[in-house]
């Protein structure tokens, strides 16, 4: 590696942070080679003020145009946003499916127009999972409908808008979250369905998104039997090189969901779970709230390539990749 490799596996890592103006912690973490951060409702404020924490966030690398800092957030609509104040954010995606194709390109646009105003560069959003389980505790109204062709129609619509106008779109939960009974932020839910049912009702919307373009696919912390026995989809191979990546075709950023989820952190140690997160062929990984946790995530990729059990190859590819992303998608702070 040209860099130390220190710095090139922490590019493999998005980060979020306490308060509405970066702090010691991420400022280490840049200094570190973290070049991605996630926001959430507490980094919010009037708009005006979320621009400048952004535009701050941004001036952390020491080249902020040349080497930048990619912004993310989950403003998906209905009560899953996380900026409201001045902002425009969506309905429900259950009311903009019912609304169809046309409803969802608007807010796509909307999304965009919004977003890239204080320089956020990743959305992620959509969800296209299937709300095919009434019983499902964490996305119901996040789902565009219960019908894979209306998800995948919308969803794809939404896509196209968003990244049309600049703003990069993360299809999300893969293989699919929309017929748990739990909720992975709180316990690790198992899907029995054999793979004839996943390919007719999961697997849709994600083949759209993809045709649709989509930058991004974010893995789900959901077991499916018939995928990987006992194994999370984003820690299994099987799920993410073969099936995202070798059936569908998928050749973008592959985003892990926060491994600070008890879905993960309650099973596996951080550091761990981080390796065969990457191990599966999960590029960003998502670790959102603790830093010595998200110092953890750096050390062990780290050890783990200097051991021989990651390849420096293996850690290129995902560079590469999103490398592609933030070619395409990130600016710099308006002051640079």
């Amino acid at each position: 590696m040209n860099q130390s490799l220190r710095s090139r596996v922490a590019r493999l890592l998005c980060v979020g942070f306490p308060g509405n103006a970066p702090d010691a912690d991420l400022a280490g973490l840049v200094a570190d080679g973290v070049r991605s951060v996630i926001l959430f409702a507490r980094n919010a404020g009037p708009k005006s003020e979320v621009a400048k924490t952004i535009a701050a966030v941004k001036r952390l690398s020491p080249d902020p145009v040349g080497d930048p800092i990619l912004v993310c957030v989950d403003q998906e609509g209905g009560d899953t946003v996380r900026f409201t104040e001045d902002f425009d954010p969506p309905p429900p995606m259950r009311e903009v499916g019912a609304a169809g194709v046309e409803a969802a390109a608007a807010v796509g646009r909307r999304l965009a127009m919004d977003l890239l105003s204080v320089g956020i560069d990743l959305d992620l959003a959509p969800v296209m999972d299937v709300d095919s389980n009434p019983a499902n505790p964490v996305i119901g109204p996040r789902s565009f409908g219960n019908e894979p062709g209306i998800v995948s129609a919308c969803g794809a619509a939404m896509i196209d808008a968003m990244q049309s106008r600049g703003l990069a779109a993360c299809a999300k939960h893969f293989p699919g979250h929309g017929d748990t009974d739990l909720d992975s932020h709180h316990d690790l839910p198992v899907l029995r369905h054999g793979m004839e049912r996943i390919r007719e009702v999961e697997l849709p919307p994600f083949r759209a998104a993809i045709e649709a373009g989509v930058a991004a696919i974010m893995t789900t912390h959901v077991v499916f039997e018939a995928i990987d026995p006992g194994v999370p989809a984003t820690m299994s191979r099987a799920a993410i090189e073969g099936l995202l990546r070798g059936e569908l075709g998928f050749e973008g950023v592959v985003i892990s969901d926060d491994l600070e989820m008890a879905a993960i952190a309650e099973t596996t140690e951080i550091g761990e779970a981080a390796i065969r997160a990457v191990e599966a062929g999960v590029d960003l990984l998502l670790c959102c709230h603790r830093p010595e946790r998200q110092r953890r995530v750096i050390d062990a990729l780290a050890a783990a390539v200097a051991e021989g059990r990651l390849t420096e190859t293996r850690i290129d590819e995902s560079i590469r990749r999103i490398g592609r992303l933030f070619d395409a998608f990130v600016q710099p702070p308006e002051s640079a």
